[in-house]
Order: structure tokens, then sequence, then C-alpha cells
């Protein structure tokens, strides 16, 4: 069975269950990730608002909401979900992260580095270089050597953020050197998130990646 039909079978799983016990807000998450990795991001919205409403206090828990919200260009909303998860998560660099690319999408690079919020310690060394990356302190090639390994998750989470960065970084023009053509930052957007995807991961940011690839060819075709 395929990725994609294991993911319908977990639909019509998580459909049954929420028939059965209508007011249990996680069930609404489970089901909003399932959604979600199915590409089908405005029901994801829909069930993580609707787990939001029966119980309130999960509100600075909703991370996936904040995905969610960037995917559909709801960004001001997806900067406000990270920003809140901070409060109960301060170590978690993916959230200040997240916060930057949705305000890099608002206002651009320069005011997202000046927003970029601070992480206590985040103790995946892989993501402490991914916030010096963000903040301007690694170059992406500097990022990219120093984080080779034989760890597959690390890896992948290596080239699912340069893709992101150099998304958010997708309208600066690159020096061009004599006689050598250079990517744009598209190009390489588009290159690390396909290298991301070739480690098949358990992991829900694994399928945002696919995600990801799927919604960005889409806009482009």
């Amino acid at each position: 069975m395929n990725k994609i039909n294991e993911l319908e079978t977990e639909l019509i799983n998580w459909n049954k269950k929420l028939r059965i016990y209508p007011f249990d807000a996680r069930n609404y998450i489970h089901r909003g990730m399932t959604y979600f990795k199915l590409g089908r991001i405005i029901e994801s919205l829909k069930d993580y608002n609707k787990a939001e409403e029966l119980n309130p206090q999960l509100t600075p828990y909703l991370w996936q909401r904040g995905l969610s919200y960037y995917y559909l260009g709801k960004y001001a909303q997806g900067a406000r979900q990270f920003e809140i998860d901070l409060s109960v998560n301060s170590q978690d660099v993916e959230e200040t992260i997240w916060h930057f690319l949705c305000i890099a999408q608002l206002e651009g690079i320069k005011e997202a580095q000046k927003c970029l919020l601070p992480v206590k310690y985040d103790p995946r060394p892989v993501m402490r270089k991914i916030y010096q990356l963000f903040a301007g302190n690694f170059s992406p090639e500097i990022f990219l050597s120093s984080s080779q390994t034989s760890n597959i998750r690390d890896t992948f989470y290596t080239h699912l953020y340069l893709g992101l960065f150099y998304e958010a970084h997708r309208g600066e023009i690159p020096i061009l050197e004599v006689g050598k053509s250079i990517p744009s930052n598209v190009e390489k957007s588009r290159f690390h998130i396909t290298e991301a995807i070739k480690y098949k991961l358990d992991d829900y940011m694994w399928y945002l990646a696919r995600v990801h690839q799927q919604l960005r060819q889409a806009k482009v075709g």
C-alpha cells in the first residue's frame, strides 16, 4: 500500500472516530494533520480551528495550524500562531524559523531577521545550526558543509530548511560570475526540497516537504 492509500485509510478512521466522539478536540487535530499530509490544507485548517473552539487551552500548541496558515498564504495569522507557540515551547527552533518565514513573506528578509525570536536552547544540534543560518551568521554553503552527517533525519532537516531559506530569499538577485551560470534561489529551493523528500521519514515535516513541492509546482504550472 502506498502512502496516499495509507493516508486515505487513516482519514476514514478519523472520520469514524469523530462520528463517535464529535467533541474530542484532539481527534480534530489528528484528522487535520491527515488532511494536511494529503495536501488538503483548507480542510486541515478547519479542523485545527474546530479543535481550538472545543478546547481554547490548545491554542499555544497548534503549531500545525501555523503551517497550514503559511501554505494558505495567511502569513500574519501564521506569524501570530508561532509567536504564541513559543510562549510554551521556547526551546524549539522550528517555531521561530516558521515565524521568520511568515514575516519574510509579509515584510521581507531584513524585517524577518529583525523579528527573529530568541530560542533558549534547542537540544538538536542541526536545529541550532539552522537558527544560525536564518540569523545570517552562516552562509548557506558553510551551513551545508558543516551539516554533513550520516544521520538521515538531520540530513532531511538540513535540506528542508535550506529549501525554505532559499524560498524566503527568492527575490534576491544572485551574483553572477563571468562565464558561469548560477541557479536562482527559486531553483535552489526546489533542489533542496526535492533532496529532502528523498529521505522518506515517518515525520509530519516529511509530508510537509512533499506538500510544499506539490503546491509550488502547481503554482508554476
